[in-house]
């Protein structure tokens, strides 16, 4: 009941992280009957390529051991010595057809996704030792689809080639009358007429499993609203923390403003609405901005320039225009030189008036 509830609250399709983490975990999509078929597919090109050099090499061993039976010592030696000559040839002779057939069943895993190594599966785990959890497997959902799939499976197999075999009965009862050079070619052809009809309605079993399987996959991989807002947080970072986080910056860049205000030459307003606080020293390739800002911090800029007797000086279109363009820490824009020079002038020029 409580695995049901979970599976229902999963409504949400999974993200690209949790099908990477799957991924990694040795957790894909995969279909055995699209592995069966290419070992099928391996194993009937196999037969059509290399029967005729596998019951070459056969025979010519096999008549070379009849001809010189009477050659062959009956110590054990004599007797390892054919035994092992043997399975050389026996090997030599099947190695091309089961490379047909190795090659196949990786190809059919490759297709279906990318190489993975892992030993996640191999990790010890209480539910393949649980009997609930073994209960569950034997007699499932999944257990009773995968049941009725193999008798379909078997069903549709079986048909098409029985179809196939009593379409060729005729051949059949003339294969025991037959010479034994001419029995080969014709079971040859026989079984790959058979072998034809069963990869072609095994290729859209194959097919159809691995839509299946895709399907249950991504529906296995689902997630839940709770679950995407926790992945959510992982990867961008919590918003309570993020926003604490801002709170915390800002007012250290505030403190820091506030604290630069007095070695500032002039503060340019708007007159209540901006505030840029410029700082310029004989010897700079420009003036630098050490405060600015909006509205409730302009006026606190302007009070503390006010408060250290520093210049405060309205031009709106200067005032915002710098605090567009300008950030803190940085020399103003070669646009704004000439305006600024004027506006630098005159309050040195007030300087030395006072002074």
């Amino acid at each position: 009941m409580a695995d049901g509830a979970e599976q229902e609250d999963r409504t949400e399709e999974p993200t690209e992280r949790k099908l990477e983490e799957a991924i990694k975990r040795g957790d894909v999509a995969k279909s055995g009957e699209i592995n069966t078929l290419f070992v099928l597919g391996g194993f009937t090109l196999a037969l059509l390529t290399t029967s005729a050099q596998v019951s070459t090499s056969l025979v010519f061993n096999l008549r070379g051991f009849l001809m010189n039976a009477h050659l062959v010592p009956s110590d054990a030696g004599g007797l390892y010595a054919v035994g092992r000559h043997a399975l050389w040839a026996g090997v030599a002779a099947v190695f091309l057809p089961l490379a047909f057939v190795v090659f196949g069943a990786l190809a059919g895993g490759s297709i279906q996704h990318r190489p993975l190594w892992t030993f996640q599966p191999l990790k010890p785990q209480f539910s393949r030792v649980s009997p609930m959890a073994g209960f569950k497997r034997m007699f499932g959902r999944e257990a009773i689809i995968q049941f009725v799939k193999g008798l379909i499976k078997i069903a549709i197999v079986g048909a098409v080639a029985s179809n196939v075999l009593w379409n060729e009965r005729d051949r059949l009862e003339g294969l025991a009358r037959m010479e034994a050079s001419a029995l080969l070619p014709a079971v040859l052809a026989l079984s790959m007429k058979l072998l034809a009809g069963v990869l072609a309605i095994y290729a859209f079993l194959a097919l159809g499993d691995a839509v299946y399987q895709r399907f249950s996959w991504m529906k296995r991989q689902r997630m839940s609203k709770t679950e995407i807002k926790d992945e959510w947080k992982q990867q961008e970072g919590n918003p309570e923390i993020k926003a604490r986080l801002r709170q915390i910056r800002t007012a250290r860049l505030k403190k820091r403003m506030m604290n630069a205000v007095p070695t500032a030459t002039v503060v340019v307003t708007n007159p209540t609405h901006y505030a840029v606080a410029l700082r310029y020293e004989k010897g700079m390739a420009a003036p630098v901005c050490v405060a600015k800002g909006l509205d409730s911090l302009a006026l606190r800029i302007r009070a503390v320039a006010t408060q250290h007797g520093v210049a405060v000086v309205e031009n709106p279109p200067l005032a915002r225009a710098l605090h567009a363009t300008v950030q803190i820490d940085d020399e103003i824009p070669v646009e704004h030189y000439k305006a600024v020079a004027e506006v630098i002038g005159y309050v040195l020029r007030l300087r030395r008036r006072a002074s």
